[in-house]
């Protein structure tokens, strides 16, 4: 394996990512020029890119990464945020596996289909669902069956379900299961009423039934061994669209996803610390930001508005739900919402726990955004707070954050069923604490409140 092939891309024998000078490219190999050629020949690349389903790429007139196996070297368009299956919410995973169908049903009327229906190769681009793997077409074969269907019940049909009809946290199954959520699995955890959906009973019960008794078996990992026609297969994936549409999940309402509406703001102080995170991120000028414990993503849409690609994360399903459908309602590019629970990121695994990458690989960022959620960390979660500066400081060069202190009705009622065990929680506590590794550039009062909006940059010594 060359040395600058990503360890995410080495089990595709079609070609790999490489990177070189600090810019992404893909090899394709001489094994898949054929397929290439019928992607673009066909006219199916330009209408999937047209669409926003495929990532756009160009030619470039570069030596391959491995000579003996290489053909061309293409250079994708670069995501600005690699994000996985576990960090999407309900409705984004939902259109992750609607889009998947769509982009299978077109490649199918170009005589093309989709060779694997992996949820990790498709990213969210300027909003929507978007296909990022170039290679996955192959020439399809009239009486085939569709050999990726195996894959998406595990990776998109599965996690859908289990989250829809048990538990919206079920998607952190994909973690543990990198290859999808077993069927036999999600059959045992499903409801009995489960089997009342035809998809799910076809997709998803009878699949892992077939799947026991032919273990071993080429027929594990199609639809049938019989032949399968075109017409069939079209069908075939409108089953699976029915299956994935019949799912439902509408968060109820949750303290953080209302959290905007219950926060003991004045509408004044809120505006003003509206307009104290504006001037900040106009002093900064970042060029990406993550914001940590974004909820519904009011300040994080403040550093999107401005051109600056944004990660909103919240803990709560229901918050990024929210999050993800107002982006995509009102067609906004520069929002990405996201599950995380700060404390317990997302880790790296997969092959030698490289193949996907952790949260604090995918940093660091020029600016942090971290409002309103030091005293959840601090309190709630026992996090000393040279800890809380440290972990700030390996995600951001700069840091937006909010002193929210005891005396707030907030961290009260978090106080109340706790023993208050936090004698450093202050507001001389927090400076000392944050001043071991960053630069205090400003701070202001939010008026009509007790908290503080600081602005700090990272040390020298401890930016990378």
């Amino acid at each position: 394996m060359a040395n600058n092939r990503l360890a995410a891309s080495f089990r595709d024998p079609s070609g790999f990512l490489f990177r070189r000078e600090g810019i992404l490219y893909r090899q394709i190999n001489k094994v898949y020029e054929p397929q290439f050629k019928q992607l673009v020949d066909s006219g199916l690349y330009e209408r999937l890119v047209k669409a926003g389903l495929l990532v756009p790429h160009e030619v470039v007139t570069l030596p391959p990464e491995e000579p003996s196996k290489g053909s061309l070297v293409i250079r994708p368009e670069l995501i600005p945020f690699i994000s996985y299956p576990y960090e999407w919410s309900f409705r984004q995973y939902k259109d992750a596996a609607l889009g998947t169908l769509r982009i299978t049903r077109e490649a199918l009327q170009s005589g093309m289909i989709l060779k694997d229906a992996s949820a990790y190769n498709i990213q969210f681009l300027r909003g929507q669902p978007v296909l990022i793997d170039t290679l996955s077409f192959d020439n399809y074969e009239e009486g085939q069956p569709w050999v990726a269907y195996r894959q998406f019940c595990q990776h998109f049909l599965a996690p859908l379900a289990l989250m829809s009809l048990c538990d919206v946290r079920l998607s952190q199954l994909m973690r543990v299961y990198i290859d999808g959520v077993p069927l036999d699995l999600t059959s045992k955890l499903l409801p009995r009423r489960s089997r009342l959906n035809f998809g799910l009973l076809s997709h998803i019960h009878l699949h892992a039934g077939a799947q026991k008794r032919y273990a071993g078996q080429a027929v594990s990992t199609t639809t049938s061994g019989r032949s399968m026609s075109k017409m069939a297969m079209l069908a075939w994936i409108d089953s699976l669209e029915n299956a994935v549409k019949s799912l439902k999940w509408e968060p109820a309402g949750t303290e953080w996803a209302e959290y905007y509406d219950i926060t003991n703001y004045s509408d004044q102080a809120f505006d003003l610390k509206k307009n104290l995170v504006s001037k900040y991120l106009d002093m900064v000028a970042p060029k990406e930001v993550w914001d940590l414990g974004a909820n519904t993503g009011v300040f994080s849409r403040l550093a999107s508005e401005r051109g600056i690609p944004t990660v909103s994360f919240d803990i709560d399903p229901a918050a990024v739900d929210r999050n993800y459908r107002e982006s995509r309602d009102k067609k906004e590019s520069g929002v990405l919402p996201l599950v995380l629970d700060l404390t317990n990121p997302s880790p790296g695994i997969g092959w030698q726990n490289r193949e996907r990458a952790a949260l604090l690989e995918r940093g660091p960022v020029d600016l942090v955004m971290a409002l309103a959620i030091i005293h959840h960390l601090a309190i709630s979660n026992n996090l000393p707070l040279t800890d809380l500066a440290a972990g700030f400081a390996e995600m951001g060069r700069h840091l937006i954050i909010e002193f929210v202190p005891k005396s707030d009705s907030q961290v009260q009622k978090l106080l109340a069923s706790r023993v208050d065990i936090f004698p450093d929680y202050t507001r001389e506590g927090f400076e000392k604490a944050f001043a071991t590794v960053f630069d205090l550039i400003t701070y202001e009062s939010i008026s009509g409140s007790e908290r503080i909006l600081y602005l700090y940059k990272v040390k020298d010594k401890y930016s990378s």
